[in-house]
């Protein structure tokens, strides 16, 4: 196991965060569980944003992760997947959730990303987040069906909030994952990503996929509101967190030059707080 994938490695790697502030609130197995479901994603996510390694040799990497699990679910020596193993076997994880979350990096291994169409944008989104948040909810012990609505909806509220709040990071490394309809609308050249995000116009871009993040919030708050069953003060703690760095990003504005929106830990710790006397 890569020993920085460790529970305690782990904690001391998102510590301050909004995840790990909502993930103390469960008990003690859903936690450590989704800490290997951090655990894994983290270590494909590294493999896929991976600048130094060449593309083979990354798409390779990848697929052993296929191959550990397949050797998990079918019973034979976990490899890799030892990290997530008592997860699966103790809430029923779905091989494929595992697997959507390895096309989604796999996406990012193949080619830089550039303005997607939206319909691309939302396959990835449900892959790199909608996909993680599948696995969760079974660990949150939600039903199946409020469940995968609220993996749905709240999966591409996250995933969008950062790629608002993360464009100049990603440029860097040549994406630019706001749709090629959003961007065009705004009347800016698909030229080289830079040039892309440097166009003043951008903002008005950005707006529009903010106002499909919003939509993608009120889903989620909206499945919450219904009180269904399992540990929801975690899915609670990460849309009201990530739907307040949206709000401030957007009063910010996407006008270059732009400035990185973060919740400090003492916001974290109010709102768990308010959410934990208010369940």
């Amino acid at each position: 196991m890569n020993p920085d994938a460790t529970p305690a490695a782990l904690r001391q790697q998102v510590s301050g965060s909004s995840f790990y502030a909502g993930m103390r609130v469960l008990p003690r197995a859903e936690r450590e569980a989704m800490y290997a479901i951090y655990g894994f994603c983290r270590i494909v996510d590294d493999i896929a944003d991976d600048q130094q390694g060449d593309p083979e040799g990354r798409m390779a990497a990848l697929d052993a992760w296929r191959v550990d699990l397949d050797s998990l679910y079918a019973g034979g020596p976990p490899g890799r997947a030892a990290l997530v193993a008592e997860a699966v076997g103790r809430f029923k994880l779905d091989r494929a959730d595992f697997e959507a979350v390895i096309d989604g990096m796999a996406t990012d291994v193949a080619h830089d990303v550039r303005w997607p169409t939206m319909a691309e944008l939302d396959r990835y989104c449900d892959r790199v987040a909608s996909a993680v948040g599948r696995l969760s909810v079974r660990i949150f012990g939600m039903d199946e069906a409020p469940g995968i609505e609220l993996a749905y909806h709240l999966g591409r509220a996250l995933q969008l909030t950062n790629i608002l709040r993360d464009i100049d990071e990603d440029a860097e490394i040549g994406r630019v994952y706001l749709p090629r309809e959003a961007i065009e609308a705004a009347g800016i050249p698909l030229t080289r990503p830079q040039e892309v995000i440097g166009d003043p116009r951008i903002d008005l871009a950005c707006r529009a996929v903010a106002a499909k993040a919003h939509e993608h919030y009120r889903g989620a708050r909206a499945v919450l509101a219904t009180r269904p069953r399992g540990h929801l003060i975690a899915p609670r703690l990460m849309e009201a967190a990530y739907a307040k760095v949206l709000q401030r990003t957007e009063a910010i504005g996407w006008k270059p030059p732009r400035h990185r929106v973060k919740v400090s830990k003492l916001v974290l710790l109010w709102t768990v707080a308010r959410l934990w006397l208010t369940r």
